[in-house]
C-alpha cells in the first residue's frame, strides 16, 4: 500500500520523484521486525503496566492522589519531552547504536523502579524509563524504513509495528495483575532484563546500523530548547486536567508555548536543524499527527478506568482483570493489521472514520455498564471496540507520517508520531483520570457520615482505590456509595469521549477523504 498525499511540498515532491518500484525484503528483514517488535512490546507494556498492580502498589508505597498521577504518567510524559531529540540523535549517531545504547539503559531504569522504596523513587525510575524509552522509539521505528524499502512491505512492517506497541500497552495491566497474583508489583518491570539481553545480543546480526549522510553536529542549544518547551507544555497541561487553570499551570503552559516558539524560530535559521519544519507544510501530515494525539487521549483513560472498574467494583482479581482485558487487546490486533490491507481498496480516511465510529459506539455502551457481572463483560466489548479504533489509527496514520518524511529524516518523523501517540495515552490518563475523579469526589462527599474519622475521611474522598485499601475499616454502605461515584465518574469520561471521538471521525473523513491508496 502507497498513500498519495497532496503536492506542492518537499516532503511530497520528494516522493513523487522516488522510484516505483522497490526491492522486496527478505527474511532478515523480517527477522530484524521480529527482533524489533519485542522491545516495542515492552515500551508499550510500561506504559500501563500499573493500571491493576495500584492498590497494591498504594497499600506498599502509600502515594498521595498526586503522586499516584504521576507515578502513572511520569514514563509517558518524559517520552514526549525526549523523542524529538532522541529520533535526531539517531539519525546523526547511528540507529542500531541508539537503540542498544537506549536499551541498557531501559535495563538498568526498569531494575531501579521494580525495587522502589518510595513514592518519589519510583517517580524518579518512571521518569529515567522514558527518557530511556525515547531512545527506542524512534529507533525500532525508522529502523523498519531501513529493512523495508517496498512501500507495501513497508505498510505492512508498520502496521506490525503498530499493533506490537498497541499490543504491549493492552498488555500492561494482563502482565500487571499476573505478576501480581505471583509476586510484588513490581517484579513486572524485571521482565524487561532478558528482553534487553536478547536484542543486544542479535541486534549485530539482523538489524543494519543507519547514519543519515552529511550530517553535522547536533545542536545542543535546539536539545535545551526543545525540553524546555515540551516539559513545562505537558506538566502545564496535567496540572490543568487534574486541577482546572490555575496560577502555577497557566505559567508552565506560557512558559513551554514560549520556548517553542523560541525553538521553531532557531530551526529555521539552521541549515541542518534539528526538527525540519518542512514536514508539516503538508496538511494530511497534520491531520495524521493530530487524529493520533486526540484519539488516543480517550484510548488512555478509557484503559485506565476500566481496568479499577473491574477491580474495584466488579470485584475481579488482578490476574482475572488483567486476562478480560487482554481479550479486548485482540481487537487492537485486528485494526492495527487489517486496516492497511482494507485501506487498498478503501480510501485511508474512510477507514479511519469507520473505525472512530465504532470506538464512539463503544464509549456510548461503556455509559450503559453497572456493578453487575454483565456490566464487566459490557465493559470489556467496549473497551475492545475503543482497542479496535486505535489500533486503525495507529498504523495507518504512523504509515502515512513515516512514509512522507525522506529517509534521512525516518527517525524524526518517528519521533513525531510516537510523540503524540505517548503524549495522547499520557494526557488521556491524566484528562480523564481528573475529570472521573472529579465526579466522583462531588458524589460521594455528601453521603458521608459526620462522625467518620477524618483519616478514613480523606481517603474516601480521595479516591475509590483509596478507600478500598482501608475497606475493612469502613461501614459497607460507605463502599457502596464510593462505588456508586466512581460509576458516576465512569459514566462522565465515557461521555465526553464519546463526543470527542465523533467530533474526530468527521474530521478524519472530511480532511483524508482525497487520500488514496494503491495495492501492489
Amino acid at each position: 500500500m502507497t498513500l498519495h498525499l497532496q503536492s506542492g511540498s518537499p516532503v511530497t515532491d520528494a516522493i513523487a520523484s522516488a522510484p516505483k518500484d522497490r526491492p522486496r525484503a527478505g527474511p532478515r528483514a523480517w527477522a530484524g521486525l521480529a527482533l524489533l517488535s519485542l522491545p516495542t512490546i515492552m515500551l508499550g507494556l510500561d506504559l500501563t503496566l500499573l493500571h491493576l498492580t495500584l492498590p497494591a502498589l498504594a497499600l506498599d508505597l502509600k502515594p498521595t492522589s498526586t503522586q499516584a498521577l504521576w507515578i502513572m504518567d511520569a514514563y509517558g510524559f518524559f517520552i514526549a519531552g525526549f523523542l524529538i531529540t532522541m529520533g535526531t540523535l539517531g539519525d546523526r549517531i547511528g540507529r542500531r547504536r541508539l537503540l542498544l545504547i537506549g536499551s541498557v539503559a531501559f535495563a538498568v531504569a526498569s531494575v531501579i523502579a521494580a525495587f522502589s522504596t518510595s513514592a518519589n523513587m519510583l517517580i524518579a525510575a518512571r521518569a529515567a524509563l522514558g527518557v530511556a524509552g525515547a531512545t527506542l522509539m524512534p529507533s525500532t521505528l525508522a529502523l523498519i524504513s531501513n529493512l523495508f524499502v517496498n512501500p507495501r512491505q513497508r505498510a505492512l512492517g508498520i502496521g506490525i509495528w503498530a499493533t506490537m506497541w498497541g499490543v504491549g500497552s493492552a498488555l500492561g495491566p494482563v502482565v500487571g495483575g499476573l505478576m501480581l497474583e505471583w509476586f510484588w508489583w513490581g517484579a513486572a518491570f524485571l521482565l524487561v532484563v532478558p528482553v534487553v539481553a536478547l536484542l543486544v545480543l542479535l541486534a549485530p546480526f539482523v538489524l543494519p546500523e543507519y547514519r543519515a549522510p552529511n550530517t553535522g553536529r547536533i545542536d545542543l542549544l535546539s536539545v535545551a530548547l526543545s525540553l524546555a518547551a515540551t516539559l513545562p507544555f505537558v506538566y502545564g497541561l496535567k496540572e490543568v486536567a487534574k486541577s482546572g487553570i490555575d496560577f502555577d499551570a497557566a505559567t508552565a503552559v506560557l512558559v513551554g508555548a514560549l520556548f517553542g516558539w523560541i525553538f521553531m524560530r532557531r530551526q529555521r535559521q539552521l541549515p541542518d536543524p534539528l526538527l525540519d519544519l518542512s514536514l508539516f507544510r503538508n496538511r494530511t501530515f497534520n491531520v495524521a499527527l493530530g487524529v493520533l494525539l486526540f484519539g488516543l487521549v480517550a484510548v488512555g483513560g478509557t484503559m485506565l478506568l476500566v481496568a479499577q472498574y473491574l477491580q474495584l467494583v466488579a470485584g475481579l482479581s488482578a490476574s482475572d482483570a488483567g486476562l478480560w482485558m487482554g481479550l479486548a487487546a485482540l481487537a487492537m490486533i485486528v485494526g492495527g493489521i487489517g486496516a492497511p490491507l482494507a485501506a487498498r481498496v478503501i480510501r485511508p480516511g474512510f477507514v479511519v472514520a469507520a473505525s472512530l465510529a465504532l470506538s464512539v459506539a463503544g464509549y456510548l455502551m461503556l455509559m450503559q455498564v453497572n456493578d453487575g457481572e454483565t456490566g464487566a463483560i459490557l465493559a470489556v466489548v467496549s473497551l475492545a471496540l475503543a482497542y479496535l479504533g486505535n489500533g486503525t489509527i495507529a498504523a495507518l496514520g504512523t504509515d502515512l507520517v513515516v512514509g512522507a518524511a525522506p529517509p534521512e529524516k525516518a527517525g524524526a518523523a518517528s519521533a513525531m508520531t510516537e510523540m503524540v501517540q505517548d503524549l495522547g495515552i499520557s494526557f488521556g490518563i491524566a484528562l480523564l483520570g481528573s475529570l472521573a475523579g472529579a465526579v466522583y469526589q462531588r458524589t460521594v462527599i455528601p453521603y458521608l457520615p459526620g462522625d467518620l474519622a477524618a483519616t478514613a475521611r480523606d481517603a474516601v474522598a480521595d479516591s475509590l482505590w483509596a478507600a478500598a485499601s482501608i475497606a475493612s475499616h469502613l461501614p459497607p454502605e460507605i463502599m457502596t456509595h464510593a462505588q456508586a461515584a466512581f460509576m458516576a465518574g465512569l459514566r462522565g469520561a465515557a461521555l465526553f469521549s464519546a463526543v470527542s471521538v465523533a467530533a474526530l471521525a468527521v474530521v478524519s473523513a472530511v480532511a483524508l477523504r482525497h487520500l488514496r491508496s494503491d495495492a501492489r
